[in-house]
């Protein structure tokens, strides 16, 4: 009689407990079966037939076990178990457990995991005798001869109980199921997220959309308003003349200043203090019956009433026509068209006293340039008289009568001559014609030395002379200019005059102020759709700052 080789390790295989036992059920817990392989079927059949104890396991059973329990605690997936199950009855083994296909592949030198292998698992008709077309085990397949074919279960770790499935799904069922599952729950997110942005909206936009708009049409009060338009001409024949004022006379550019001038007063605090102090502008819009937001406090400061005046009176000046318009709104009309009607007033003093102020500019530079022009005119005419005194006023002239005199003498001596020399030329001349020419020749002689005496003392001075009158020419023609600027400015003096006594500028009205019917004020649907404008700006910007913001952090 032979026996095994002795194993250090061995493993006693037990009989089944009876079906009838109670004992031995109670003292088992419940395993998950394990389908062997056909040769293992009839080993378990004759083993339960015939039962052996103690028997000892051969060498290669025992290197099997070691193996199988070093790829355990590889710490494998189920997946991946799965994987190497089919992969082994694809190539015809025969594994006892999802750790033994591993093995048996490892050792036909098949590596289970290896991309190019899974994928041919996976391919389409590369399924083994195990395999569908798709590349999935088919559990309750039935192979070509008839029998059924015995599908190795997974491996769970010890200690877990696993209860069997209520039904059984195949992949492609679960792959839809999980697909359905995972749209299902985008669909949960989705309307989550759209429940809490309708409800950010709601608290952001809608609701104070709502109050607004509830406010514009219940509580507001209704506001009149009073439209006016006017416009400032200038007079016909004003004091500007020539061709610049004929150029500019019939258009705005010649009244663009004061219109421009009379809208900053009528927008001035100026203006409100003077409307509130003639009609009671406060008093008005400090009413009990105006709700609280359109309301002025009795004690208010003139800032406060001011800030109300710049909202309630709106101007506007178009320069292409030189039309200043002007609406004013209030709570009743009638009130409405007094100030209106008011102000208007204010604007034709205010035209007035800046034209006014013009024309008495103007006299003035007048009335101070004709001043000026006799100043200059009285200095020049006493530097005249004064290079007039002791100076001869023609010196050439005088020259010229010594020549002419000198000239007159010398003939007269030598005709004197002549009539000497005749007579002594006579055998017996007449004695007392003889003295008489000689004495008359001698007062000749005298005179024309004299005179030539008097020509040469002129010739030295003639240079002198002429430098003073030179300087007499320039004093004669500046009175001469002193004259006419005189004249300029009596002449503009009295133009000044004639224009400082009628009316340069004049405020038309061309639109009168008439209290209107109805409200203008507030308008209602307007500004709510302006309110659920601003608050979904609002709420935009800051949405988009909270998600950049969000982004920056968490990148």
């Amino acid at each position: 009689m032979t026996t095994k080789p002795k194993a250090r390790k061995f493993r006693i295989r037990r009989n089944a407990p009876a079906a009838n036992d109670p004992s031995a059920q109670q003292a088992k817990p419940a395993e998950p079966a394990q389908p062997q392989a056909p040769e293992a079927q009839s080993a378990s059949h004759v083993h339960t037939a015939q039962p052996h104890e103690g028997e000892i396991s051969s060498a290669r059973e025992m290197a099997s076990a070691q193996s199988i329990d070093e790829i355990r605690k590889e710490g494998l997936t189920g997946r991946q178990l799965r994987m190497a199950r089919r992969m082994a009855q694809k190539y015809g083994l025969a594994p006892t457990s999802d750790f033994d296909a591993v093995r048996l592949l490892r050792a036909k030198g098949i590596d289970p995991f290896q991309r190019a292998n899974i994928l041919e698992l996976v391919a389409p008709g590369g399924g083994g005798s195990g395999g569908s077309g798709d590349g999935t085990s088919q559990p309750n397949a039935m192979p070509e001869g008839g029998d059924p074919k015995v599908q190795l279960p997974q491996t769970v770790p010890a200690g877990q109980q696993n209860l069997p499935a209520t039904e059984q799904l195949s992949p492609a069922d679960r792959r839809a199921y999980e697909i359905q599952e995972i749209q299902r729950d985008i669909a949960k997110r989705r309307r989550r997220r759209l429940l809490l942005l309708l409800t950010r909206l709601s608290a952001f936009v809608f609701l104070p959309t709502l109050i607004a708009g509830y406010y514009f049409y219940a509580v507001a009060t209704p506001m009149y308003s009073t439209k006016s338009e006017f416009l400032i001409l200038t007079a016909d024949g004003s004091g500007a003349s020539g061709a610049a004022s004929s150029l500019f006379s019939g258009t705005t550019f010649a009244t663009g200043q004061d219109s421009i001038a009379t809208q900053s007063y009528l927008g001035s605090k100026d203006a409100m203090l003077r409307l509130d102090q003639d009609v009671g502008f406060r008093e008005h819009f400090s009413q009990d019956w105006i709700d609280p937001l359109q309301r002025l406090d009795p004690d208010a400061s003139n800032e406060a009433a001011y800030k109300l005046y710049k909202k309630y009176v709106k101007l506007g000046y178009d320069p292409t026509e030189g039309v200043i318009r002007m609406e004013l709104s209030t709570a009743d009309p009638e009130t409405s068209a007094r100030f209106s009607e008011k102000l208007l007033d204010y604007a034709e003093e205010r035209v007035d006293h800046l034209s006014q102020e013009k024309r008495q500019d103007a006299v003035k530079t007048a009335v101070a340039s004709l001043e000026d022009a006799k100043t200059e005119r009285r200095a020049a005419q006493e530097r005249l008289v004064k290079l007039q005194e002791g100076t001869i006023l023609d010196p050439e002239g005088e020259i010229a009568s010594i020549r002419s005199l000198i000239n007159s003498v010398e003939l007269q001596l030598q005709e004197k001559q002549l009539a000497l020399n005749t007579q002594l030329n006579n055998q017996r001349p007449n004695r007392a014609k003889v003295a008489a020419l000689e004495s008359e020749i001698e007062v000749l002689t005298n005179e024309l030395n004299r005179q030539e005496a008097r020509l040469n003392q002129a010739t030295e001075g003639s240079a002198s002379l002429a430098a003073q009158a030179a300087e007499i020419q320039m004093a004669q023609a500046d009175l001469a200019t002193a004259d006419m600027v005189l004249q300029s400015a009596l002449e503009s003096k009295r133009q000044s005059e004639i224009e400082a006594n009628k009316q340069v500028r004049y405020l038309t009205v061309s639109v009168k102020p008439v209290a209107s019917q109805d409200p203008s004020y507030p308008r209602s649907f307007e500004n709510t759709l302006l309110a659920f404008l601003i608050f979904s700006g609002i709420y935009l910007m800051i949405s988009l700052t909270v998600s950049i913001l969000r982004e920056q952090v968490s990148s």
